[in-house]
Parts: structure tokens; C-alpha cells; sequence
């Protein structure tokens, strides 16, 4: 696959996980985190690590999950792999933050973990059939 085609998969999977997440954060899980971690929120996000977070967070799910489910031709393995790299990323993320944070909740670490697995094996899904297409 030519690096042309290679940044336009990553640009469409990108919109994708961006529309997912942003969905989830903004309206179905707000009220979730707003009351179990209102008292840690910022007042404004900071955009420039979040974007760059994302950016770099994609670029592992084309490594770990979605290039090598294209290079055995199979979705299913996009989804699994995807599937555990959002499990192991979350859980780093989330069980870092209940050893180390006084009253992280522990709800929420299972919600966040669970969401991790959801999106990135949705992304990774949907970047699979991206680079399909565009190939």
C-alpha cells in the first residue's frame, strides 16, 4: 500500500474514532464521568494533548490491530485485536489511576475498560474495511 493511500486510511479512521468517542464522552457517557469524576475534570480540555493522545492512540491500532487483520485478510482478527489492545491500553490508564489517585472509583474503571475494548475494536473494524476500500 502506497503512504498515500496509507495517510487516507488513517484520515477516515481517525473521523471515525473521533465521531465514536466524541459521541460517547459527549452525550452518552457525560453524566457517567461528570458524577464520578466532576470533582477531577478540568474546566476546559486540553485540546492539544487530547488530539495528540488520539493521534498517537490510532497509530497503535493500525500497528497493533488493524495492518496485520489486513495482512491476514481478516476482519475478525481486527476486531480481537483491537478489541485486546483497547483492553490492555484502558486498563493501563484505568488501574494506573486506582493505584495512584485517592477515591478513583472502581465503576469506573470497569465502564472505562469496557469502553476501550468497544471503540477500539469498533475503529479497528472500521479501519479494516477503510484500507480495504482504499487499497
Amino acid at each position: 500500500m502506497s503512504i498515500t493511500k496509507l495517510l487516507l486510511s488513517y484520515l477516515l479512521t481517525t473521523v471515525v474514532f473521533f465521531a465514536i468517542d466524541l459521541l460517547w464522552l459527549g452525550v452518552v457517557a457525560k453524566g457517567l464521568y461528570d458524577k464520578w469524576l466532576g470533582h477531577l475534570l478540568a474546566d476546559k480540555v486540553n485540546w492539544t494533548a487530547a488530539i495528540i493522545f488520539y493521534l498517537l492512540f490510532i497509530v497503535g491500532i493500525f500497528i497493533f490491530a488493524i495492518l496485520p487483520a489486513v495482512e491476514k485478510d481478516s476482519v475478525w482478527r481486527a476486531i480481537l485485536m483491537g478489541a485486546l489492545f483497547g483492553f490492555f491500553t484502558y486498563a493501563t490508564y484505568d488501574l494506573t489511576n486506582l493505584a495512584t489517585l485517592a477515591n478513583w472509583p472502581m465503576k469506573i474503571v470497569f465502564v472505562d475498560i469496557a469502553w476501550g475494548m468497544v471503540l477500539t475494536a469498533s475503529v479497528s473494524c472500521s479501519g479494516y474495511y477503510i484500507v480495504k476500500w482504499i487499497s
